[in-house]
């Protein structure tokens, strides 16, 4: 028992390793209420149903930030909200990449939740690879969070700058190109399977073969694993702690994956999203130089200056926009 208290409560990057199992607990339950019961069957997914469960996600984002402050303080939930709300609103970008990537393999609707569920586990890995990692740089050298401000500031200016939207090229890229040529690949889906045995001309026995599904799965983890090139060294600009890092970036992804099917529909109305994400990255790039002349501002007032840029930037967008007819995810180019 003694042994097992000794574990609980030892420091694991900076934080008690009971909160993080808790953490995880959380997530995994999660994640087996939505595959398991809301999701056993393959169903299209309307709005409706996605803002629902965005909403039943960002809920147990906020009630995990007032767990945070109950355990970890004021200033540690009030970086977590940042956080949660930098990392959803950096990754609506990756919305319209993730619409793309169905359209280019015309993967249905009623398919598409199950390529963004299991791509939510590889996120899972692959930010708390990068988080590790940049904490511990953070860590052992300081100035690299100068590299980090530096870094948002120019993607910031850049982005406020940039005159159009650069649309990948998912027939070349070179991730897929290696798949293809590493591995076989059906032409056409097989229900919801991302691997099936075929027996084809030529083959003696029943071969495993890859679906198109399991490519689109891919470029997702792929574009996923770009996005996180900028919103990550957003995060540690606003806190170093490897806890509120992860925790606020894997709660916001959850949510942001819920409403993707909401969101394909409606990014064609967030056209001044762009310039209010822009402000964000130059005002939390900012804040790492002027930490050395003012002193650092208040957790407080970045969430609040954060917060008040995106609305900002949404509802002059959804006015602007507001005789917009809508989209459906379905109007993106098709590719076989």
């Amino acid at each position: 028992m003694a042994a097992l208290s000794a574990f609980l409560t030892a420091d694991f990057l900076g934080t008690a390793t009971w909160l993080w199992l808790v953490f995880l607990a959380i997530v995994l339950a999660l994640l087996i209420f939505d595959l398991g019961v809301l999701h056993r069957d393959q169903h299209e997914i309307e709005m409706r149903e996605s803002l629902l469960l965005y909403g039943g996600y960002f809920g147990v984002g906020v009630l995990f930030g007032v767990w945070v402050w109950f355990e970890l303080g004021a200033q540690s939930a009030i970086e977590f909200y940042t956080g949660f709300l930098v990392e959803q609103s950096l990754s609506m970008d990756n919305v319209f990449v993730m619409a793309m990537i169905f359209g280019f393999f015309a993967i249905p609707r009623r398919y598409q939740h199950r390529v963004l569920f299991w791509g939510i586990l590889g996120v899972v890995v692959l930010r708390a690879i990068m988080i590790g990692v940049g904490s511990a740089l953070v860590k052992e050298f300081d100035w690299i969070l100068y590299i980090f401000g530096a870094f948002l500031l120019f993607t910031g200016v850049k982005m406020m700058f940039s005159k159009e939207e650069a649309h990948p090229d998912l027939a070349n890229n070179p991730v897929l190109k290696f798949v293809r040529r590493h591995m076989r690949v059906t032409d056409d889906l097989h229900g919801s399977h991302f691997f099936v045995r075929l027996k084809k001309a030529g083959d003696s026995k029943a071969m495993l073969y890859a679906t198109p599904l399991f490519l689109a799965l891919v470029l997702i983890e792929l574009a996923d694993l770009v996005f996180a090139v900028d919103s990550v060294p957003a995060i540690f600009a606003i806190t170093q702690d490897p806890f509120i890092v992860y925790t606020s970036n894997i709660f916001a992804i959850l949510g942001l994956r819920a409403l993707y099917f909401a969101l394909a529909a409606l990014m064609h109305r967030f056209v001044y999203l762009k310039y209010a994400l822009a402000l964000v990255l130059i005002f939390i790039g900012g804040k790492i130089f002027l930490h050395g002349f003012i002193g650092k501002i208040p957790p407080l007032l970045s969430l609040g200056v954060t917060f008040g840029l995106l609305a900002g930037g949404v509802l002059l967008s959804l006015l602007k926009t507001r005789d917009r007819p809508a989209q459906s995810t379905g109007d993106v180019e098709k590719h076989g």
